[in-house]
């Protein structure tokens, strides 16, 4: 950091694996990449090339070549997994993770039907020989999965293999764990946690209110997802309490009481 001040929650130290901070690229050209890498690649863990869009992005070894050499772990997004599923092209898939020489892939079925031992069995065959993220959730409004269903897909895929399950919460932050107006369905994260490890789900929160209620409820080092290239700082300064929506929730109770607005 460029300065020392007290009372500022203690992160993990990078490569970690709590506190990550996903970020979303949904097409950012080399030289915004290079810009990004230069202003958060501290601050960031890994970078999802949103659904399918590495089919249609320009330069895109040289594009993964910048954030593997600036350290941060990449993988596609999994509409793409999905889009080789349909297509009856699984071996394909790995071949192709294996081209551009990527360790972290993700494993989903919010677009497409998947029987859910087909989707463990797709699992543990990738975790053989890559870091697997598994996500939860349908993309589409007004699915709803019951809690116990959440808690038994998480659980049985982390079993399987999955480094981290995601919990569906999309770019628009509207689906799966949020509510059409984007707020957190707060009973069916309660009964999440309640059977599953929160270090070991990485929760898609793309809007602001979102991540302050998930760093609320879990702390500084929370697993965030979907998250803007521009907002990588402004969410690391929620982490810290350098933000309005944050500021008293990790000062000392005496210094709350003699700052806080009444």
């Amino acid at each position: 950091m460029n300065f020392e001040l007290p009372f500022i929650p203690e992160r993990a130290a990078t490569p970690r694996d709590c506190g990550l901070t996903m970020v979303m690229d949904k097409g950012l050209s080399v030289r915004e990449t290079e810009d990004f890498i230069s202003a958060s690649s501290p601050l960031t863990d890994l970078v999802k090339l949103g659904f399918g869009s590495s089919y249609v992005t320009r330069n895109l070894e040289t594009k993964l070549r910048l954030y593997q050499e600036a350290g941060l772990r990449c993988y596609f997004g999994g509409t793409l997994f999905e889009a080789f599923i349909a297509r009856d092209m699984f071996d394909d898939y790995r071949k192709l993770l294996d081209k551009y020489q990527l360790d972290l892939c993700e494993v989903s079925d919010g677009s497409i039907s998947i029987r859910h031992d087909r989707k463990l069995a797709y699992i543990e065959k990738l975790a053989k020989d890559y870091t697997v993220l598994s996500e939860v959730g349908s993309k589409e409004e007004g699915i709803i999965i019951s809690p116990g269903k959440w808690v038994k897909m998480m659980s049985t895929e982390i079993e399987a293999g999955s480094w981290k399950v995601i919990a569906e919460g999309r770019e628009s932050g509207s689906v799966g764990i949020f509510r059409p107006n984007g707020k957190v369905h707060t009973m069916l994260v309660n009964k999440i946690i309640a059977r599953v490890a929160p270090e070991s789900i990485l929760w898609e929160a793309p809007k602001k209110n979102q991540q302050v209620w998930f760093i609320k409820l879990f702390g500084a080092n929370v697993n965030l997802g979907n998250i803007a290239p521009n907002e990588v700082i402004p969410l690391e300064s929620l982490r810290l309490g350098l933000r309005g929506d944050t500021f008293f929730d990790f000062l000392p109770e005496n210094m709350v009481s003699k700052t806080k607005p009444v």
